[in-house]
């Protein structure tokens, strides 16, 4: 059965398309019609593509892994902070810091400042900083907090991108690309579908279009949320069986990776020390503004 219905679709405004003289030839295949100058989408062909999102969305929250929300454009950003927030999934709706994915511990270093700054302030060291240190680093905390405290539980590379717009999103299009990260998309008719992985045809420029998509990728990644607590909860209960290795020397020697059961590790609480606090005041921008530039060019974004 269909997540969506056609009815839905149409009053949300997702067959609407852009200007004829502005479409991308290769959208052609998801346009119905044209009408008044303006390309009219294939709401059919649009809901066998959602619902295949949505499924394979479901599979990978079932499976433990992340799923990356990238909106930055005004009528979105405060639809996916809401619906994401509430799957506790990462997203970015503020700016999309250049290097995020080829550069990634980068960034992991900026949100463990975050979490070193925050215990910074719980700590008795705090009461001996001078007025003006104390406004430096919440300062900091405050400009960190902007840019990265939605993907603060992001310890690792995400399982797939979910992406409002392709064009605005160029960059964390191209870096998804580039480290095979599987890319779901809105695409509307000015944008090129070519490299996206799981095209929905839609407007990604109304409110009530992105509404409508965004809620039905949450509520995919809810039912698969449900569907791990349940399966955790039956190998809870049965008997664990006893895990050995018959062969010995290097060959015996595997690596085993279970997609449906991955634990995040906790990372390790650095000691607050005089040497820390300093680094702290001495290091105001630990993401260079370079990353945190819409308009990067290739090279900054190379895989370091």
């Amino acid at each position: 059965m269909p997540r969506t219905e056609f009815k839905q679709l149409l009053d949300a405004g997702v067959h609407f398309g852009h200007l004829k003289r502005k479409w991308n030839p290769a959208m052609a295949p998801y346009i119905f019609m044209e009408k008044n100058g303006i390309h009219i989408i294939d709401l059919q062909k649009t809901i066998v593509k959602i619902d295949e999102a949505a499924e394979a969305l479901k599979q990978i929250s079932r499976s433990g892994r992340k799923v990356l929300f990238v909106a930055t454009k005004k009528q979105a950003k405060s639809i996916v902070a809401e619906k994401v927030s509430a799957v506790n999934m990462p997203y970015v709706a503020e700016r999309w810091p250049g290097g995020m994915l080829t550069n990634f511990p980068t960034i992991r270093k900026a949100v463990k400042k975050m979490s070193t700054i925050d215990k910074l302030i719980k700590d008795s060291a705090w009461d001996n900083l001078s007025k003006r240190e104390k406004l430096q680093i919440t300062r900091q905390r405050a400009k960190l907090e902007k840019v990265l405290g939605s993907i603060v539980d992001l310890t690792r590379l995400p399982a797939a991108l979910f992406i409002v717009d392709v064009l605005k999103e160029k960059i964390a299009v191209r870096e998804a690309q580039r480290l095979s990260i599987p890319i779901f998309a809105m695409v509307d008719t000015n944008s090129n579908p070519e490299g996206i992985d799981f095209v929905i045809p839609a407007n990604d420029d109304a409110s009530q279009s992105i509404d409508l998509i965004i809620s039905t990728m949450c509520e995919a990644i809810k039912d698969g949320l449900s569907d791990r607590k349940v399966e955790r909860e039956k190998d809870e209960t049965a008997d664990e069986k006893p895990f050995t290795l018959k062969k010995t020397g290097r060959k015996a020697v595997v690596k085993i990776i279970v997609e449906d059961d991955i634990d995040e590790a906790e990372e390790k609480e650095e000691e607050l020390s005089e040497e820390k606090i300093a680094d702290l005041l001495a290091d105001e921008d630990l993401l260079d503004e370079d990353l945190l530039d819409e308009d990067l060019d290739e090279d900054v974004i190379d895989v370091k």
